[in-house]
């Protein structure tokens, strides 16, 4: 997808996030949406456009790579599963940034459509999109916090997943459980994969630093 192109499917997507503030609810469901990745470096082609979304649920219903209760709807009228788009969603309780989705800057929240960052896109003002956005800069959601949620996630599918009520639930729209079982896998498989590389870089640099201690000291004992 050329880079002007993918700015006005981002556009169009912005347009279509405020439609949903017609849908009537005294708690808007869809709270705010986050563009990220190769969009705002000005990659030309783009593999595809990568954007959050934010949503009124707690943590333990929104965890990682799962596609949580009630945004079936939304990846239909979103026309998100189109091509072209790659998405993820996050509770509102949560920081949006994590070890996946950096820097993120917001185009569309209940306050509107940021149009100033679209038009700072299309100019390729990459800077000034990320200073116009008004969303809260928070710290990264930690990965262990995440890890656990996905985990808990995990095992209530694996418990319910026999369960022909549940199974029910989870049908439709061209979803079937097997899809909530795999996502509940992948999100997990990839925190846990995530944990252990942090680990090992946090050991590698500790071990460097033991190892360089160590040569001091010989080198004093030889002099």
């Amino acid at each position: 997808m050329r880079y002007q192109r993918a700015v006005e499917r981002l556009r169009m997507l912005a347009q279509a996030c405020e439609q949903t503030r017609r849908v009537p609810a005294d708690e808007p469901f869809l709270r705010e949406a986050y563009v990220f990745g190769d969009l705002l470096e000005g990659t030309d082609p783009i593999d595809g456009i990568e954007v959050a979304f934010v949503l009124n649920l707690p943590s333990e219903e929104v965890s990682w790579g799962s596609h949580p209760p009630g945004t079936a709807w939304l990846v239909d009228f979103l026309r998100l599963d189109k091509g072209g788009i790659a998405y993820w969603w996050r509770s509102s309780r949560d920081p949006v940034a994590n070890h996946r989705i950096h820097e993120p800057v917001r185009f569309w929240s209940l306050a509107g459509i940021e149009t100033e960052v679209l038009e700072a896109l299309a100019e390729r003002r990459f800077s000034s999109a990320r200073e116009q956005t008004a969303a809260p800069r928070r710290p990264p959601a930690q990965v262990e916090a995440e890890l656990k949620t996905t985990l808990d996630h995990l095992r209530s599918v694996h418990e319910a997943y026999w369960d022909r009520q549940w199974r029910r639930a989870h049908r439709g729209l061209s979803r079937y459980p097997e899809h909530h079982l795999w996502e509940a896998v992948q999100g997990y498989l990839e925190l846990l994969d995530e944990q252990h590389e942090q680990r090992d870089e946090r050991h590698g640099r500790d071990g460097d630093d033991g190892r360089d201690g160590r040569a001091g000291s010989d080198e004093r004992d030889e002099g």
